[in-house]
């Protein structure tokens, strides 16, 4: 048994690897049939993960769409839709963020212990607020998860996010979706671009690929092993 959840991170990016545009607004890179899929995948998870940034910028509601999946996850005797979690070192969040107040579901904050008092003070009615080591510790997040019944869990984003886990080396499955589009921005946001990975990788194995449209999904799995202790973290609040 695993002493944390099976980890699946997934992206959307432009042909140049942006996983978004400079904008103030943010720019959906998936076609229909892969938001699709991407709601297939979350009702197979067990909870959902993304950054502070991303909470912030995205205001992201984080709910199985089917309304199908939905009745079938509540047959299996699960909330409609994942718990949803979200990290952050500094702990300032709007306690009237979609991502708190759509659906009915659990919400989990992470944050550095030191913060964990201004979290509380801010969200105690509409999450719970889990001190993680200071600073923020990925693994005792992961534990904590583990602890809680997550079993499986998808991480969304953002860019600073997944540089974390992919940096642990605690990313069991990687789903990206390549959109047809060339943004050309030398700074917009890249899947590694806002963190420090360590030397050396883990050899990824293409477990498959699927067409839909005019997109491209690949998958990949890693091998178990991490090739760092991350445990003092580097995440920062940006995505």
């Amino acid at each position: 048994m695993h002493a944390r959840p099976y980890v699946l991170l997934s992206c959307a990016i432009s042909i140049d690897g942006c996983l978004d545009d400079t904008s103030e607004r943010r720019l959906v890179l998936s076609n229909e049939a892969d938001l699709d899929r991407v709601d297939a995948v979350r009702a197979e998870c067990d909870a959902i993960l993304v950054g502070a940034g991303t909470v912030r910028m995205d205001r992201p509601r984080l709910l199985v769409r089917s309304p199908q999946r939905r009745a079938e996850r509540l047959r299996r005797g699960l909330p409609s839709s994942p718990v949803k979690v979200t990290v952050t070192a500094a702990g300032e969040l709007d306690p009237d963020n979609p991502f708190f107040t759509a659906g009915p579901g659990e919400k989990l904050v992470y944050t550095a212990a030191r913060s964990a008092g201004r979290a509380r003070a801010r969200l105690a009615e509409v999450a719970t607020v889990v001190a993680a080591g200071d600073p923020l510790d990925l693994r005792r997040v992961l534990s904590d998860l583990q602890r809680r019944g997550v079993r499986r869990l998808l991480v969304e984003g953002g860019a600073a996010t997944h540089a974390w886990f992919l940096g642990a080396g605690l990313v069991d499955e990687l789903h990206v979706a390549i959109a047809p589009f060339v943004l050309g921005d030398p700074d917009a946001p890249r899947l590694l671009g806002a963190g420090r990975l360590p030397p050396g990788s883990r050899r990824a194995v293409v477990d498959g690929m699927q067409q839909l449209g005019d997109m491209v999904v690949v998958r990949y799995r890693f091998p178990t092993s991490s090739p760092a202790d991350v445990s003092s973290g580097s995440l920062t609040d940006s995505g």
